[in-house]
């Protein structure tokens, strides 16, 4: 099946092409049409599976098709909770990705950050919200968000809401929902707390489960470096003096990191272009086609982007950051070792990234090889190597009284408590890029 089987319009046909989908994935195939019309969607299925665009496609599409006049008030129509502030950014590069050529707009809100810039968006209207559970219910308490608008909600990775402990914060949002809405819910695994959740949200609901690859090809070589966060740009560019590394791809988790990686790598006169969901169309068209005729040697995407790179010829892939979901390591090193040809797959590995590492291996069911003969082995601390530290100049001696403790200072609106610690464990930052306007029509079934 493709993509214009699934009753797609022209408009989403043409921005899914641009990156480079073909074919759906089996929850795209499964989801977009019962969500197209407006039933409600239970989808058991992890990320990797493809199901950000089986729930992003038909909001757009349907929001886009309504012909609803606009209003001088334009509440929030449509609502996707994500327990991470990672995710909640990665879905707000879909939407921009997808609905580049819509008069729609969206925003995406979560803690750890001055909540400014966030109620500044709000206030000018947005018809998507992606938001994060904790800093949402913040602005709602502060009278500063109202769902009564709503008519899409999306609640993804469930069952990861309820590990991280947002389950009952995720209950006080749904209960200030309109009744008469359609759902979309989606969760990895389904314990009974989760199933019991669904139930009470989902109207007669078209259930879709979806098995995540969890094999690595054998024509990938793998390794893991133990590296500090600080020290990767500079173990990067000494892998990059093997000439036998021709065609590298480097993912990282973020689109601001791609722009950073390949800034550093142009800086030291290595050829390298960034793509991810913030650049043009024509943008990425271009970074793509320098990779391919060998104008640029690396190229640095973000997992949003990294779907539309389909070059068999890719020598090497390099995970700079380790991806949040295991299944996302799978799809990464994929780029590589394909067409009959070899390929070796690179993970860089600092402390705080042990964990994600351990759960790779669980997935793919074998150890990654770990080099430990580079000169910036070990992850215990981030500090650049002794030699490359600069020489602090000598410190004054004090003369006066000496203070105890140590002056404050706080930002208004930086998220709290649980919204500003327990958001942050996704990692990763993302910023949203609306387009302009917005319309939106309900006729999914009335509750």
């Amino acid at each position: 099946m493709s993509f214009d089987q699934l009753g797609l319009t022209d408009a989403l046909l043409r921005a899914v092409a641009e990156t480079g989908y073909d074919t759906p994935t089996p929850i795209q195939t499964e989801g977009i049409p019962p969500a197209l019309a407006g039933r409600d969607v239970f989808g058991c299925a992890q990320t990797g599976t493809g199901k950000t665009a089986a729930f992003v496609l038909p909001i757009l599409q349907r929001m886009d098709l309504d012909e609803r006049p606009r209003t001088a008030r334009r509440p929030v129509r449509a609502l996707i909770l994500t327990p991470t502030r990672e995710l909640a950014a990665q879905i707000g590069e879909s939407i921009a990705t997808y609905g580049a050529q819509l008069p729609l707009t969206h925003t995406v809100i979560y803690g750890g950050v001055g909540q400014g810039k966030q109620v500044d968006a709000l206030r000018k209207g947005v018809d998507i919200l992606v938001a994060c559970p904790g800093r949402m219910l913040d602005l709602m308490n502060q009278g500063l968000l109202k769902l009564d608008g709503i008519e899409y909600f999306v609640l993804d990775e469930a069952d990861r809401m309820l590990d991280m402990g947002f389950i009952h914060d995720v209950r006080k949002i749904i209960a200030k929902l309109p009744a008469k809405r359609q759902t979309m819910f989606f969760s990895a695994t389904v314990p009974r707390e989760i199933r019991d959740l669904a139930d009470s949200l989902l109207y007669q609901p078209v259930s879709i489960q979806v098995t995540p690859t969890s094999s690595t090809a054998e024509t990938v070589e793998q390794a893991v470096y133990h590296v500090g966060r600080n020290r990767k740009a500079a173990l990067l560019k000494h892998l990059l003096k093997d000439k036998e590394m021709s065609r590298i791809l480097v993912f990282t988790r973020t689109k601001h990191g791609a722009d950073r990686v390949a800034k550093i790598l142009k800086k030291d006169k290595i050829t390298a272009e960034a793509i991810h969901g913030n650049k043009s169309q024509n943008a990425r068209i271009r970074a793509l086609e320098a990779f391919k005729n060998g104008q640029a040697r690396v190229l640095v995407a973000s997992d949003i982007a990294s779907r539309g790179i389909d070059i068999d010829e890719v020598t090497h892939v390099v995970n700079f950051e380790l991806p949040h979901e295991p299944e996302t390591y799978v799809h990464r090193i994929g780029r590589t070792g394909r067409a009959g040809n070899s390929g070796k797959a690179i993970a860089f590995c600092d402390l705080e990234e042990r964990g994600r590492l351990k759960g790779i291996q669980r997935l793919i069911k074998q150890d990654i090889p770990v080099v430990d003969d580079h000169p910036y082995v070990g992850s215990e601390h981030d500090d650049p190597p002794r030699e490359e530290r600069p020489q602090r100049p000598p410190r004054a001696k004090a003369s006066g009284p000496r203070r105890e403790g140590g002056g404050g200072g706080g930002g208004a609106g930086g998220g709290r408590g649980r919204s500003s610690s327990s958001e942050n464990r996704g990692g990763g930052t993302g910023g949203n890029r609306g387009g302009a306007g917005g319309r939106a029509r309900r006729s999914g079934p009335r509750r």
